[in-house]
């Protein structure tokens, strides 16, 4: 082999040149399967040019966490993925629709209006000369409207609604012949509230208001619901539960 320095030829794996002092470069007495590209030697990982990841950079020894605590900030978030992952999971709360009771208050008055009216038709029958068949048959016709308005309004209520709350997710449905389905979500509703008239509560029935961001329905009114507070405080723990969830997963990112 020669020396690069002064070009005499010097004893195979000689360290330095015999002549002018000059050390040897030894990957040159290698055979040529076992010499490394000068590509390889830099990408070593002990090499002395090899390239270490700049500071701040993700890889970089000051931005991975080192020790106990990134053990600890790890297994948090680990725990953390894996609990939103199984929240993610929409599950059913509650379904329901119109209920009759919501009118009761209603029917009670007709009840008295219609004893009221069959007593009058009675007096009119035996204290003046108009035929019974007028009174009586006015005081059918007048019957009949005032108890088919109430009971075709809870009909089409009863087939045109109908409610569906999940973990995230309100889902209200209306119509017959044309059904839209709205929904709203959970974390989305600002305020829940409920309200029974006297008579309502003794068949524990009521009216739900929602006041949401949503921009469709930013107030929601849902009558006719039974066991209302029961359900009211279902959508308000499903909200905060929705609340609680994002919140964590913020956090964890």
């Amino acid at each position: 082999m020669k020396c690069e320095a002064c070009g005499a030829e010097v004893p195979e794996n000689s360290v330095y040149c015999q002549k002018c002092g000059e050390r040897l470069k030894m990957i040159q007495s290698l055979p040529q399967s076992d010499q490394l590209t000068a590509a390889d030697q830099a990408a070593a990982p002990d090499h002395p040019m090899a390239e270490e990841p700049a500071a701040g950079q993700e890889g970089s020894p000051e931005s991975a966490p080192s020790g106990p605590a990134a053990t600890g900030v790890d297994r948090l978030r680990e725990a953390l993925d894996r609990r939103d992952t199984a929240n993610d999971q929409e599950e059913l709360l509650w379904e329901g629709g119109y209920s009759a009771k919501d009118l009761v208050g209603t029917w009670f008055l007709l009840a008295i209006a219609s004893v009221g009216l069959v007593v009058l038709a009675i007096w009119l029958t035996t204290a003046t000369d108009v035929s019974w068949k007028v009174i009586w048959g006015t005081l059918c016709v007048v019957l009949l409207a005032a108890w088919g308005w109430p009971g075709l309004l809870v009909l089409y209520r009863k087939l045109s609604v109908r409610y569906r709350l999940t973990t995230q997710r309100f889902f209200h449905e209306k119509g017959i012949l044309r059904h839209v389905t709205d929904r709203i979500e959970v974390i989305d509703m600002d305020d829940i509230s409920y309200v029974q008239t006297l008579i309502q509560r003794f068949f524990n029935v009521g009216t739900i208001h929602i006041t949401s961001s949503d921009r469709s329905h930013p107030t929601l009114t849902i009558r006719g619901i039974e066991e209302v507070q029961k359900v009211s405080a279902m959508m308000d723990q499903a909200r905060r539960q929705e609340r609680i969830r994002r919140g964590l997963h913020i956090e964890a990112v």
